[in-house]
């Protein structure tokens, strides 16, 4: 398929594209998460049987299904090219939690969390390239601080919709809403955006491929954003548990708690736009990963009025490595190998930080305690921010998308 490159255009000319975008990547990020404040609901049905280690288990089983979808995505963004991909990803994740509700196992749940995980690892590397070819590179760092208002935005209303919706239906019966919006958003995606995203990526090809994996700062950026995910999304999985098991707090409680503490994310990401076009990347990354590491390991010590500031200080912290670090994954490559650095790199990353880490964490929650596993994970990111310092970034980047 013909390479079509859209004209990058200042943000202010396209605010209403990127704002459809975020949108729309906020829903595919929460057709995931929003089972995190559902997993304590999830556990106390019998049906289901679901431990605390089998719950991180099923967090992993989703970052490997992330992992998979995003070995495919050149398949499909070279074939049907960004647009389709995104749109046909929404579609596919509104089935299948549809699909979800006539879960009855935890066979079944299983299958549920790697076909979202794949799900979203198809329609990532789609919205990260058509947002950077959308928008000139001046305009990055406050376009992707936009784009990256969807996690913290699903972290706020992932509990709080689940607060509602548990007062009125099952957790199951929740899902149904949650696919209704996704699928009312793709419908109005594909006919209010005619055009937005309709070119093919780089097919995926050993040649291809090559430029990426060869490049040393690929896999610091994989390390890099390990350490953010597992910040971000790895603690927050079982957070609800946590708060509900070890510090005695209700299932609503908590999920309040968390989706309030998440407001704050909402003003830090912009902040941390503002930061990086004056500290660059590197060391904005750095800085965020160093901070939230240190507010992780209080979440972990401390009880009461001291771990809930913690909680909203990582909250607000965390969101901030974000946008720096798809700022510096587009400056590692040339752009026209950047949708291939975006579909192996930020999932590769959120099977280690959020796959594998809230499965470590589920464990230590059995055999040990949840505020062993966050102190030493806070410990963990707070030392690796340090792996910024060897990172490089080009200065000089090829026309082309």
């Amino acid at each position: 398929m013909a390479r079509a490159c859209p004209t990058p255009q200042p943000l202010r000319s396209v605010l209403g594209t990127v704002l459809f975008i975020t949108l729309v990547f906020l829903l595919a990020f929460l057709a995931r998460l929003i089972f995190s404040p559902l997993m304590p609901s999830i556990q106390e049905d019998p049906a289901m049987g679901v431990a605390s280690g089998q719950a991180g288990a099923l967090f992993l089983l989703g970052a490997l299904g992330m992992l998979c979808g995003s070995l495919l995505a050149p398949l499909f963004y070279s074939t049907l090219n960004h647009r389709r991909t995104m749109i046909l990803s929404l579609f596919v994740m509104a089935v299948t939690l549809v699909g979800a509700y006539f879960a009855n196992s935890l066979w079944t749940l299983r299958a549920v969390f790697f076909v979202l995980g794949a799900c979203f690892g198809v329609h990532q590397p789609s919205s990260m390239a058509t947002l950077t070819a959308t928008v000139r590179r001046e305009d990055w760092g406050r376009a992707l601080s936009i784009q990256q208002l969807s996690p913290p935005l699903a972290l706020v209303s992932g509990p709080l919709l689940t607060v509602a919706l548990l007062n009125w239906f099952s957790w199951n019966e929740a899902l149904l809403w949650i696919a209704g919006i996704i699928a009312v958003v793709a419908v109005l995606f594909t006919f209010a955006t005619p055009g937005v995203g309709s070119f093919a990526g780089e097919p995926p090809s050993p040649a291809a491929i090559r430029p990426v994996v060869s490049t040393y700062s690929f896999w610091i950026m994989i390390f890099l954003f390990a350490l953010g995910m597992g910040a971000q999304v790895g603690v927050y999985t079982l957070l609800p548990l946590y708060l509900h098991l070890e510090r005695d707090l209700t299932v609503a409680s908590a999920n309040t708690l968390l989706g309030l503490a998440n407001i704050a994310p909402l003003v830090t990401v912009f902040i941390s736009g503002w930061v990086t076009s004056r500290l660059g990347e590197k060391w904005t990354m750095g800085i965020a990963l160093l901070l939230t590491g240190i507010a992780a390991i209080l979440v972990g010590l401390l009880s009461g009025v001291g771990m809930k500031i913690c909680i909203v200080l990582m909250a607000a912290l965390a969101v901030c490595y974000f946008p720096p670090a798809f700022a510096a994954l587009s400056r590692i490559v040339q752009p026209n190998y950047r949708s291939l650095a975006a579909a192996f790199c930020p999932p590769t990353g959120f099977v280690l930080g959020g796959g594998l880490l809230p499965l470590a964490l589920g464990y230590m929650g059995e055999t040990w305690s949840f505020s062993l596993g966050i102190i030493v994970i806070g410990a963990i990111i707070a030392v690796g921010a340090l792996a910024v310092i060897p990172l490089r970034l080009l200065t000089h980047l090829e026309e082309g998308c």
